[in-house]
């Protein structure tokens, strides 16, 4: 089930999102991502925000396919960056073996907790063998809407491992941290980096 209420409240946010974002050096993990990829890999930016992150894994000769259910944000990543992304939902992933790897920083937190499963399998299918999956969430139980009206789904280390595990990802690393969002909430968060390396489980 798609939440409309979070894709408006980043329509709304755009400029604010840039400004976050745009004084933020790469950081440690999206640099350790890029560092398991070879030229001309082929990399899914799931929910791009204004492609910052993809414009780093482009200028390190990395393909990307940056995607967000943000029209707003879609059209300023490609306004400042021409970096052809395009508009998608987490739904809208049917491909079959075509990226080397796939980045979901702090997007899939946004996917209501009836479809995550099945969301994760759907990337699972559209990666080839061995491609390499980042995760990134926020730690936590249950769901809720911050202060901007954004839908958020929260999970323990132990949940997501299992879920990544059920849907054919063997857990690599996992990394712990705390930021402070758009919302101005500082939050626990977790990035997990697995390869797709088995049958998801049925």
């Amino acid at each position: 089930m798609t939440d409309y209420k979070t894709i408006s409240a980043y329509d709304s946010q755009v400029e604010n999102y840039l400004n976050m974002v745009d004084t933020q050096s790469p950081d440690a993990t999206l640099v350790n991502f890029i560092a398991r990829l070879k030229a001309n890999d082929f990399v899914l930016d799931l929910g791009c925000g204004p492609a910052h992150c993809s414009v780093t894994m482009r200028e390190r000769g990395l393909r990307v396919d940056p995607t967000d259910a943000s029209e707003e944000m879609v059209n300023l990543a490609n306004s400042t960056y021409d970096i052809g992304a395009r508009q998608a939902l987490f739904t809208d992933i049917n491909s079959k073996n075509t990226y080397d790897a796939i980045w979901a920083n702090f997007s899939l937190l946004h996917a209501n907790t009836d479809d995550f499963a099945g969301i994760l399998q759907k990337l699972h299918q559209a990666m080839k063998p061995a491609g390499i999956f980042h995760l990134c969430m926020k730690i936590g139980q249950g769901s809720k809407r911050d202060k901007l009206g954004r839908y958020y789904s929260y999970y323990s280390q132990t949940q997501l491992c299992s879920y990544l595990n059920s849907a054919g990802f063997i857990v690599e690393n996992i990394e712990l941290g705390e930021a402070t969002g758009l919302a101005g909430e500082a939050e626990p968060w977790i990035a997990i980096l697995s390869v797709a390396d088995h049958a998801p489980v049925v």
